[in-house]
């Protein structure tokens, strides 16, 4: 919600400012709205491609809002578009790596959202530039249902793991069994 109505006080303060980005994020906010609803209905997995679908309009707002504090990068195979994905957890990831790396940096930074495949695995991850990740504070509510849904969903066969790079920033992978889906 909170999302939600600072998107929307956003666009209010820019049709006065700035109609042309307000007509922008009004568009990027659809986007988001379209993408979002009915995944977050959907219990199980849906497809990689939508996922990172959402997560681009989501940044895309992000960005509008961030400006020139915030880049972003996806590396994603095309074939990995239609492969399994839990619905959601890459989304907050991504709001993770908001709100918890870049917004409190002044200077912003630089999102990557990268999906491959290792061995039989696939490897979403989600590293940032930003503050960093307190590795003695609890993972919060977001990390927390990621690892309790994919221990429902995969047992054992699938891990959240959360890494401090050398160079600073965070980056927090999802690793799971790779079932690719036909194309609908």
């Amino acid at each position: 919600p909170h999302f939600l109505f600072n998107t929307l006080a956003l666009i209010g303060q820019l049709i006065e400012t700035n109609s042309p980005q307000a007509a922008s994020i009004h568009a990027a906010l659809i986007q988001y709205l379209r993408a979002a609803m009915p995944q977050m209905r959907q219990k199980g997995s849906g497809k990689l491609g939508q996922q990172v679908e959402l997560s681009r309009a989501y940044l895309k707002i992000m960005q509008a809002r961030m400006g020139d504090r915030l880049s972003i990068s996806v590396d994603m195979p095309s074939e990995l578009t239609c492969a399994e994905f839990p619905s959601m957890m890459l989304q907050t990831l991504v709001e993770n790596s908001i709100k918890h790396g870049l917004e409190p940096k002044l200077a912003g930074g630089h999102i990557h959202i990268q999906a491959k495949v290792v061995a039989n695995d696939l490897e979403v991850e989600v590293s940032d530039d930003g503050v960093g990740f307190d590795m003695h504070a609890d993972d919060g509510i977001g990390l927390s249902n990621i690892r309790e849904r994919l221990n429902m969903l995969y047992g054992e066969k699938a891990q959240l793991i959360i890494e401090i790079p050398q160079e600073g920033g965070t980056k927090v992978s999802i690793l799971l069994p790779y079932l690719a889906q036909q194309k609908a």
